[in-house]
């Protein structure tokens, strides 16, 4: 194991379509144990959701501000995504976040998970913690598919 590995396996768990969907099997088969390289990307996966709202605060109140193209835009955007998606939001709420950011598929991450909370105007507290969550179970279902594929014999001996 060294520093490039685990630095490559934290860029792969912050990026939008790997995720931590490419971090945890990138760090494993570049020789971290399991035990290491879970919670390294699990912790990171879960920044993303902080990382996304503050971006995204930001630059759009100084595009909604200063660019009038953008506001049209974003707006007729925003409304048409709530009339569409925002009942099956409201029926499942945030366990709805929790379980399409656990699906280890693109585009059903933390990324698209917490975007769709900020487009739709949902409490930022409670979206971060149900994008925690499933970035947990995500994890947890990718750890259980590396540890399956390899052989569970294997995983918990280091590689040589």
């Amino acid at each position: 194991m060294d520093n490039y590995t685990l630095f490559f396996s934290v860029l792969l768990s912050l990026l939008p379509i790997s995720e931590l969907r490419g971090g945890i099997p990138y760090a494993y088969f570049n020789g971290v144990s399991l035990f290491i390289a879970t919670p390294l990307c699990v912790l990171t996966n879960a920044l993303v959701a902080p990382i996304v709202y503050t971006f995204l605060a930001t630059f759009h109140r100084i595009f909604h501000t200063h660019w009038k193209w953008y506001a049209s835009f974003f707006d007729r955007f925003v409304a048409r995504a709530q009339r569409r998606v925002y009942p099956k939001v409201n029926k499942y709420g945030y366990w709805g976040i929790l379980l399409f950011v656990a699906i280890p598929l693109p585009i059903t991450g933390a990324w698209t998970g917490t975007l769709g909370s900020w487009i739709l105007g949902l409490d930022k507290r409670k979206t971060m913690m149900a994008v925690f969550g499933g970035v947990i179970v995500s994890g947890l279902i990718v750890t259980s598919l590396v540890a399956l594929g390899v052989g569970i014999d294997s995983v918990f001996i280091k590689r040589i």
